[in-house]
């Protein structure tokens, strides 16, 4: 996995400022690019969960689309298995 942010890390939203709860990162590659695309569980001090996808490009996430390939979406299962408020948000099981 790459781009890995600790759960606690504060982040920037539209809505204000949220926290990271979860995190995964699916490595990909368009010809020489690399980059990953986030799926990020965050939280708000309300306590409203928030589902954020971005890219990353060095480890900071960025803002704009976010296209995943049929092999990629495989991928976030198999590591949303593992993370599993994110998957709970998602709709891919969990416990939450």
């Amino acid at each position: 996995m790459t781009a890995k942010r600790k759960s606690g890390t504060r982040v920037a939203t539209p809505w204000g400022a949220a926290t990271v709860v979860e995190e995964l990162a699916l490595r990909q590659r368009a010809g020489d690019r690399r980059f990953a695309s986030l799926v990020q569980l965050l939280e708000a001090p309300s306590g409203e969960r928030l589902v954020r996808f971005a890219y990353s490009t060095g480890g900071s996430a960025r803002r704009g689309p976010v296209t995943l390939r049929a092999r990629d979406l495989e991928k976030l299962r198999e590591q949303a298995a593992v993370r599993p408020e994110l998957a709970a948000a998602l709709g891919l099981g969990g416990d939450v």
